[in-house]
């Protein structure tokens, strides 16, 4: 078969090629039946675990029903600020004034909250552990303020992010989490009643997006203890209430879990004792919500029932290496090229997480980037080692069935693995005259 005719046959196949790879599961989703019982049984309103390295929920329990989240609201404003602190248009040691709001917010010790000065400016650093550690009210509305102006501009943000990360039940009407009944005449949006609303696969993809995009924000979340000695007397002494933490008393060492680093508590009457918990052992990390449990102790307690789910029942396994040739698939076309084809090769690594127990089929699915073909479907030359020219879709066969948080959590990028050069000027006239007498022959003999 002549290249043209391999040509014709590939743009034929919708550039798509098939590689199968047969790997070994324990079932990450239960049966119908089983996932309908519940088989973790947990007490909790709502549940999700997902393995952060690929995206796959491992778990679910009506974790698309929308709750009052409580304080696992400010993991938004923690995105928010990050994203600030990032971008440059704030530092740590940039200033912050108080407003009236924030001042009498502060002043009620009976939510979480270290006590603010109307006349003392604070940093950004001391206002950003308040909020991450203490869960302290008043200092993520005087961070929310510095960042939207006013609470209500920085609420709009809060909510076009969660669009923006597919938080589909996602509904913020204030950056802390408390209730608008606590707010009172300073309440941004809605009425007395009103409370923001999430889900905990919302709140998932929110810790996600947090970890992901700024792992930083870990090394505040997962301090214990420190001191808030800004504009104060005496320090207040400010004790993390994510008691899975290690570095605690005898007393919370029943809740601890190794690995954990975060990420957000959250209690109101109507949210119940949530819980947005991540841990990483070796590398693996998970990602956990629990919403409307009962006790201080059960969101604890439930969490830790879906980390030893995860780790017992799953292993991470690479699936992808970077740079490693993708096997099964035929080289990409080339035109004008020194060579006719290129090989192609992962362009980053992948790992998911997978047991023993179940035979689950792997495809790998080759989808080219349309901009970089031509007409014929076939790479230009130059194509350089390493260049990105599409990706592959992961999908699972059989009867388990693997959830991602998004689409792109089961696509790994494809490069080509070497360098094919252009041909030189008059290589490509030759083949460029040989085409054109080519097309003459082939309409001459479609006379006849």
């Amino acid at each position: 078969m002549n290249f043209r005719k391999k040509l014709g046959r590939f743009a034929a196949v919708s550039l798509a090629f098939v590689l199968t790879l047969t790997l070994t599961f324990q079932a990450p989703f239960a049966s119908k039946a089983e996932a309908a019982s519940d088989p973790l049984g947990l007490k909790a309103k709502s549940a999700i675990l997902v393995d952060f390295n690929s995206g796959q929920i491992l778990y679910e329990n009506n974790a698309s029903k929308v709750y009052p989240p409580a304080s696992m609201t400010k993991m938004m404003t923690e995105y928010l600020v990050m994203q600030a602190l990032h971008s440059k248009k704030l530092t740590w040691n940039t200033k912050v004034s108080i407003s009236d709001y924030v001042y009498q917010v502060s002043q009620n010790r009976a939510y979480s909250n270290v006590p603010l000065k109307k006349d003392y400016e604070y940093t950004v650093k001391e206002l950003y552990e308040a909020m991450a550690i203490y869960s302290a009210n008043g200092a993520t509305i005087a961070l929310a303020e510095k960042v939207g102006g006013t609470e209500k501009n920085f609420v709009d943000l809060m909510n076009k992010t969660a669009k923006k990360f597919g938080m589909t039940g996602a509904h913020y009407i204030n950056s802390s989490g408390l209730e608008n009944e606590d707010l009172g005449k300073f309440a941004p949006y809605g009425d007395s009643k009103a409370s923001n609303q999430l889900s905990a696969l919302d709140l998932a993809k929110l810790a996600y997006h947090l970890i992901k995009d700024y792992p930083d924000a870990l090394e505040i979340s997962k301090i214990p203890l420190k001191n808030f000695t800004a504009g104060v007397n005496a320090p207040i002494q400010m004790v993390n209430w994510n008691y899975m933490l290690p570095g605690f008393g005898a007393n919370m060492s029943k809740f601890k879990y190794d690995g954990v680093d975060g990420l957000k508590t959250g209690y109101t009457d109507l949210a119940g004792y949530c819980f947005t918990g991540t841990v990483n052992r070796n590398g693996h990390r998970l990602i956990s919500v629990v919403m409307g449990t009962d006790s201080d102790a059960q969101r604890f307690e439930q969490t830790r029932a879906l980390f030893d789910y995860g780790y017992q029942q799953f292993n991470e396994k690479t699936i992808a290496k970077k740079g490693q040739l993708i096997k099964g698939n035929k080289s990409v076309p080339v035109h004008n090229g020194k060579k006719s084809e290129v090989k192609v090769a992962f362009g980053d690594s992948y790992k998911t997480a997978v047991a023993s127990g179940e035979k689950i089929a792997t495809d790998f699915n080759l989808v080219l980037d349309k901009s970089k073909l031509n007409k014929d479907g076939s790479l230009e030359a130059p194509v350089k080692k390493g260049e990105k020219i599409g990706y592959v879709t992961l999908s699972h066969k059989g009867e388990t069935h693997y959830g991602y948080l998004y689409n792109t959590n089961s696509k790994i990028p494809v490069i080509a693995a070497e360098q094919v050069d252009q041909n030189n000027w008059f290589v490509r006239m030759l083949k460029g005259i040989g085409g054109f007498f080519s097309s003459i022959f082939s309409w001459i003999a479609g006379l006849f």
